[in-house]
């Protein structure tokens, strides 16, 4: 198996992707403070066998690869451009309106959502080159404490 966390590194927060490459699956996706990300990765990294770090080369990524400093495999910087704006498309592609709600405006969908997660898969799938899938019915989590 060869699992890779996938980050999208951002001054107050950052979004934290878990997946398996092979399968083309994400395992765990999640939003958390900046400051707790070395402590979750840490956490992570006990139960998990992760290959690779890749950290997306936007706001804090030197800060955030130096955090990591532990771990003793591969990190690599990769690009994010428009990770953020592609992230809302994307969106709708991992959670399809259905039914009635498709004629209410796609934007109200996506107000009060942090995106950081989608947009942490989006630098992982330009990465691969590859779409990713969802383990079964896997929320996108926000961890803000």
């Amino acid at each position: 198996m060869s699992r890779v966390i996938t980050i999208d590194p951002g001054k107050s927060k950052c979004g934290l992707v878990l997946a398996e490459i092979n399968e083309k699956k994400i395992y765990k996706a999640i939003i958390l403070k900046s400051e707790l990300l070395e402590k979750y990765v840490k956490n992570l990294i006990t139960t998990e066998d992760i290959s690779q770090i890749i950290i997306g080369n936007g706001t804090t990524s030197r800060e955030i690869r130096e955090k990591l400093y532990f771990f003793k495999k591969e990190i690599l910087t990769f690009e994010e451009k428009n990770t953020t704006f592609r992230a809302k498309a994307r969106y709708f592609e991992l959670f399809p309106i259905k039914g009635l709600k498709t004629f209410i405006p796609r934007e109200v969908f996506l107000f009060n959502k942090n995106l950081d997660a989608i947009s942490a898969l989006i630098i992982l799938e330009d990465y691969c080159k590859m779409k990713f899938t969802l383990n079964q019915n896997i929320d996108f989590k926000t961890w803000l404490k």
